[in-house]
């Protein structure tokens, strides 16, 4: 390729769903002026097309999502966003629309069509197709932005752009690299608002008047103001963007409908009520609805459409807008009921005791404790591929986001197995909730009961207290009474060891970790670009592999990995990002576990950062405690990994029967005496004690 060819390279586009943003303007002199039947007429059929299209009923459920937002100001009344697969379902629903006895009162004060994209300056493999693109993280991630869900946030910003073709400054004649780092520089910025502003970016050369549409979502409205106005200042808008006509709005339930025409707040305070009042307003009828979407006891829809993962990361693109925050996965438009009956004796899953629960769940790297509000947790096992399970999770989840009973639903790997974990404020959340993870692609099991939480263990705990049954006598070891004063306890006693347990005291850390038995060089390579996109992110503290060096005593060589596992080791800081991380390492090649799932206690990973000229002395060390560790009671398995980028970074890996167990180790006078010979030798003290 020439230098003027290559200078001149338009970056390959991916495309997905064709978009159209249809907003209408209400006459309301014939609005005032037609028959209360008239209007309970058009009211309903408005309802009705926004609830079948919100459905997708008009693709059969297939791809795509639908979503309606009032629009503050003069340009329009609201405004119907459509994303459909193709162009002539696009089509259908804007023609439908025309046909309600509701159209004929309005106009179509604007549209847009688009088409949403992804592009080159995201990833230099795109120029051979997406399905080319080698990282499967990246491939996924590009995915959810052509395939994307309708985030449900509060307020929506529209807006078309284009990139300036002026005698100064002619975006189209900058050389190919430049137009990169321009919007790799962009880019930048919008990451700054992950979480706080979620975007969706679609391509409209040769179909509209612009080149791009822009459309932004955010619960707070300034948080947009704050990231346009930041962006004005960026050269890639200061110098080479201009813009078209900006609509604001507020999105609204299609049960909301009514009360927007009667000039009612939008959305209201459950979608029911707002439902009912707008068509008492007209027809003075009773009608009852479905269960409101603020009833935190009402079952959540079924999602529908795209199922298109997060992903932590966000690059550059073609429009000024903020990068989606991939810790916070885009919502699907709630439907307003669906799906199976929402009677809670009709739950799927098994009731077990809450310690075993716990227990299960603990063996799955769910710490119930670690979220705020969970008193019913839900365990399903399913024989599907864990990527496919995790897309249809996905779905089910981004619809449990709507209720405030929902605490987290995740994925995690279980010897070949997929699981599905979902944590609820209450059992009557959990059990609707358990209709719909039963319905997951083969499931073979389901399991829930109570948790030490939530809205179940108010009464319990009240009388407990009363009863004075909180802190009963302690055993020896101080580990007795309730769970948190266990680990607690732990803590302190390791605290008093120079070793931190659990979320580090002063550290506000999560970790992942992981075992692959993957080739340690093409697991290497997958992670290492994994991790450059989870830099991305503030939150991201650091993403590593260890090779295991072989068990203590068994004479592997320190500079050699003789052990038959790699860990991946992924540290965040916050719960959410690190569970988010977790979907994505879990597909790495050669995953064979996660910290947590073996049988047993595990310590799971005390962090060394050895001197370098104690190094060797370390690893020795470590060796010489091996045969201590052999005869020692209740001791599974120990490795040393070292990890592959700083051999002064070291994680030992160790596997006890039990907790009793772990802690005669770490109380033993060789600990000790290992500890106080580490103050030495070790450049930091050690760090993130995971008790499993």
């Amino acid at each position: 390729m020439s230098d003027d060819a290559e200078r001149r390279r338009a970056p390959p586009t991916e495309e997905g769903w064709y978009v159209l943003h249809d907003l209408r303007s209400v006459d309301w002199d014939a609005w005032r002026d037609a028959p209360d039947r008239e209007r309970h007429t058009a009211l309903d059929e408005g309802v009705d097309y926004l609830e079948r299209h919100a459905a997708l009923a008009d693709v059969d459920g297939e791809d795509g999502g639908t979503a309606v937002f009032s629009v503050v100001g003069h340009k329009a009344d609201f405004m119907v966003l459509h994303l459909r697969p193709t162009l002539a379902a696009l089509d259908r629903a804007e023609r439908a629309f025309e046909r309600t006895v509701l159209g004929g009162f309005t106009e179509q004060a604007d549209s847009y069509l688009s088409v949403t994209e992804v592009s080159g300056y995201m990833h230099d493999d795109l120029d051979e197709g997406l399905e080319n693109v080698e990282d499967a993280g990246m491939r996924r991630y590009m995915r959810q932005r052509i395939h994307p869900d309708i985030p449900d946030m509060a307020h929506v910003c529209f807006y078309p752009m284009d990139k300036r073709r002026g005698p100064d400054h002619n975006w189209y004649d900058l050389p190919f690299d430049e137009r990169a780092d321009l919007m790799s520089a962009h880019g930048d910025i919008g990451r700054q608002y992950a979480g706080k502003v979620t975007q969706i970016i679609s391509g409209s050369v040769g179909l509209d008047d612009h080149e791009w549409g822009v459309t932004l979502f955010a619960d707070d409205p300034t948080q947009i103001k704050k990231l346009l106005y930041e962006m004005r200042f960026d050269p890639s808008s200061s110098r080479y963007a201009e813009f078209g006509t900006f609509y604001f709005g507020q999105r609204f339930s299609p049960t909301d409908l009514p009360a927007l025409f009667a000039g009612e707040a939008v959305p209201s305070d459950g979608a029911s009520e707002g439902a009912d009042a707008g068509h008492a307003a007209v027809s003075g009828g009773t009608d009852e609805s479905p269960a409101a979407h603020g009833d935190e006891s009402a079952a959540p829809s079924h999602a529908h459409g795209g199922e298109g993962e997060g992903h932590p990361h966000a690059g550059g693109e073609d429009g000024d807008a903020a990068e989606a925050s991939d810790d916070s996965d885009g919502d699907h438009p709630d439907t307003g009921g669906g799906g199976r009956p929402q009677t809670p004796d009709e739950a799927p899953h098994e009731e077990i005791e809450q310690e075993a629960l716990r227990r299960e769940m603990k063996s799955l790297g769910v710490e119930a404790g670690d979220h705020s509000g969970a008193g019913y947790g839900l365990v399903f096992y399913s024989n599907a591929d864990a990527e496919a399970l995790m897309e249809e999770v996905e779905g089910l989840r981004s619809n449990f986001d709507h209720y405030d009973t929902h605490v987290l639903t995740t994925v995690r790997a279980d010897q070949g197995r997929s699981v599905a974990i979902s944590l609820w404020a209450n059992q009557r959340a959990a059990d609707t909730a358990s209709g719909f993870l039963g319905d997951l692609t083969d499931i073979e099991r389901g399991v829930g009961g109570p948790l030490p939480g939530g809205e179940n263990a108010a009464d319990e705990d009240a009388a407990d207290e009363a009863d004075g049954e909180h802190g009963d006598a302690d055993a020896e070891d101080g580990t007795a009474g309730t769970d948190d004063e266990a680990t607690e306890s732990l803590r302190e006693e390791l605290e008093d060891l120079d070793v931190y347990a659990g979320q580090p005291h002063g550290e506000d850390v999560y970790a992942v970790v992981l075992y692959s038995e993957a080739d340690a060089e093409e697991l290497a390579e997958e992670v290492y670009g994994m991790r450059e996109r989870f830099d991305h992110y503030d939150t991201h503290v650091k993403t590593a592999l260890y090779d295991a060096r072989g068990a203590p005593g068994e004479g592997g060589d320190a500079d050699e990995g003789t052990g038959d596992r790699t860990a991946v080791v992924s540290i965040w800081d916050t719960a959410d990002a690190a569970d988010t991380a977790s979907g994505f390492l879990a597909d790495l090649p050669g995953i064979v576990e996660r910290a947590g799932e073996e049988s047993g206690f595990g310590t799971m990973g005390m962090f060394y950062t050895v001197e370098p000229d104690y190094r060797d002395e370390f690893v020795d060390t470590f060796a010489d405690v091996g045969g201590m560790l052999a005869d020692m009671e209740g001791h599974f398995d120990t490795d040393l990994m070292v990890n592959r980028e700083d051999e002064n970074d070291m994680f030992i890996a160790s596997q006890w029967r039990s907790r009793e167990d772990a802690m005669a180790f770490f109380r033993s006078d060789a600990f000790r005496d290992t500890v106080e010979w580490g103050r030495e030798v070790l450049a930091d003290r050690p760090r993130h004690v995971f008790l499993a």
